[in-house]
């Protein structure tokens, strides 16, 4: 077993390198609202696709600070509408905790003010397990049309078109995981519709018409399924969908749970992507692949460095493996991540980086021989699915173009399980949401990408999730986050 540390506490309290005039303007460019005008005939041409689905209303969602997915709807007649002028939201959602209790942050809290959902027509899409519904994502804007500072989608917006002014572009795809379970009261432990083992046939036999009926419909919303299989805990399975850029990869990550949870439910099953379900047991992950192109080649693959990688590959790669301690705050939500995030449960709980490393943090992927320019991609593992995926995506890729800025190797590769590497070889990731807070208020990286208001509206709900559950045993926080996700 080899194994290294990096040296980026000294860079992760560095001021960022100044962004460029066209990595600016790109940004500002990816944000800006169209047109009315334009709007309303796009709005026009989806519900006219949308109508020959026999589509009633369209959902509208965005993903808060601490992962809820939050909804607006309207009658498919009043789509136009809502491409023209927005369809309002109370901006306070910035602050909601998971158990939608509130707190306040220095730019955004409380009664006052109001903002304007616009759904991206291009996700417009028929939700096959709710005949009659469409799905939107939306974007949220001030009433006069600029873009509201604390918008995660919008963040990852200007982040992936960051990417794009220095001629780089990202595939992506987020792992869903999830538990289903017998419906019943959300006070009593969950109750699981097959006792299959893990991975196991009998699990996938026991439940064959409900994993059938998942990718009927996610195929009929136009997703293509590289796989679904049972995972490791009870009940649990896991299905992954073919990669695309950095913010269609956040969307799809939140229609593909929309739709397994509404064929749960005509399922008579009832669904988690909480972190935990179960104290103790194995977690939902929500591990995000991304690799990074350039004029159409793959940069994980073809270079000099590690196990293939380009220079670039392995800057990037440096700054997010560097900036994983700060980055749990946008990739695992929740205090409950931290029950999750343990050693020799393949979830990622140490920084460090290795070739098909379950238990690193970074897992570098190559693919099999022959397919490599193609597949060659990197994992964070460390994520679950209580992240808001824009924040997640976002902030990864803020992290490797910091890396870019500041080129330097990948540290020492770690091979085999780093719980058992010499102690104090191998750092772990935070324990607790405070840990991982308090990295996150040293990252000038993440507040400069954030911007403000964002930035303080996170950290706001963390800490208040934090405190709220303080003195909460395990199972009483598993118990209180498990059908919150």
């Amino acid at each position: 077993m080899t194994t290294g540390t990096s040296t980026g506490s000294a860079a992760r309290a560095a001021d960022p390198a100044p962004a460029t005039a066209a990595a600016v303007a790109a940004a500002a460019t990816a944000v800006a609202l169209p047109p009315r005008a334009e709007r309303a005939a796009r709005a026009e041409d989806a519900a006219d696709r949308l109508r020959t689905s026999a589509v009633e209303a369209v959902a509208l969602t965005w993903i808060d600070n601490a992962g809820i997915a939050r909804v607006k709807a309207v009658p498919l007649a009043g789509l136009r509408h809502a491409a023209e002028w927005g369809v309002g939201a109370a901006p306070c959602f910035d602050v909601f905790l998971a158990d939608d209790a509130t707190t306040t942050s220095t730019h955004i809290g409380g009664p006052t003010g109001d903002l304007r959902l616009y759904p991206d027509l291009d996700r417009a899409v028929p939700l096959a397990a709710q005949p009659g519904w469409a799905w939107a994502p939306a974007d949220r804007y001030t009433q006069a049309g600029e873009p509201h500072p604390g918008c995660q989608r919008l963040f990852a917006r200007r982040t992936e078109a960051a990417a794009a002014a220095r001629g780089l572009s990202l595939k992506a795809g987020i792992e869903v995981e999830w538990v289903v379970a017998l419906t019943g009261s959300p006070a009593e432990p969950p109750v699981y519709p097959t006792d299959g083992p893990a991975y196991g046939m009998h699990r996938l036999t026991d439940l064959s018409d409900y994993l059938r009926d998942v990718l009927r419909a996610l195929g009929k919303q136009g997703l293509t399924v590289l796989q679904v299989h049972p995972e490791y805990a009870p009940g649990q399975f896991e299905v992954s969908v073919a990669p695309e850029g950095p913010v269609a990869a956040a969307d799809t990550s939140v229609l593909v749970r929309h739709t397994v949870r509404a064929v749960s439910a005509a399922h008579g099953l009832r669904t988690s992507f909480a972190p935990v379900v179960e104290a103790g047991a194995v977690g939902n992950g929500g591990h995000l692949h991304l690799s990074l192109w350039r004029d159409g080649r793959n940069l994980g693959h073809g270079g000099p460095g590690p196990h293939g990688l380009t220079a670039e590959a392995e800057a990037f790669l440096a700054g997010v493996l560097d900036a994983l301690p700060e980055l749990l705050v946008l990739g695992c939500s929740s205090p409950a991540g931290y029950l999750r995030l343990v050693p020799q449960h393949w979830a990622g709980a140490y920084r460090c980086w290795g070739l098909e490393n379950r238990e690193a943090a970074l897992r570098l992927v190559t693919g099999s021989t022959g397919e490599r320019a193609a597949a060659a991609n990197a994992e964070v593992k460390c994520f679950d699915a209580s992240a808001n995926p824009y924040l997640a995506v976002g902030g990864v890729l803020a992290a490797g173009l910091a890396g870019l800025d500041r080129p330097r190797a990948l540290p020492p590769e770690l091979t085999g399980d780093p719980a058992e590497a010499p102690p104090g070889t191998v750092p772990r990731l935070p324990g607790s949401a405070l840990e991982a807070l308090a990295a996150y208020e040293r990252s000038a990286v993440l507040r400069e990408a954030l911007g403000e208001p964002l930035y303080e509206a996170v950290r706001a709900v963390r800490r208040a999730e934090a405190e709220q559950y303080a003195a909460a045993a395990p199972e009483e926080v598993a118990a209180a986050t498990r059908w919150r996700y």
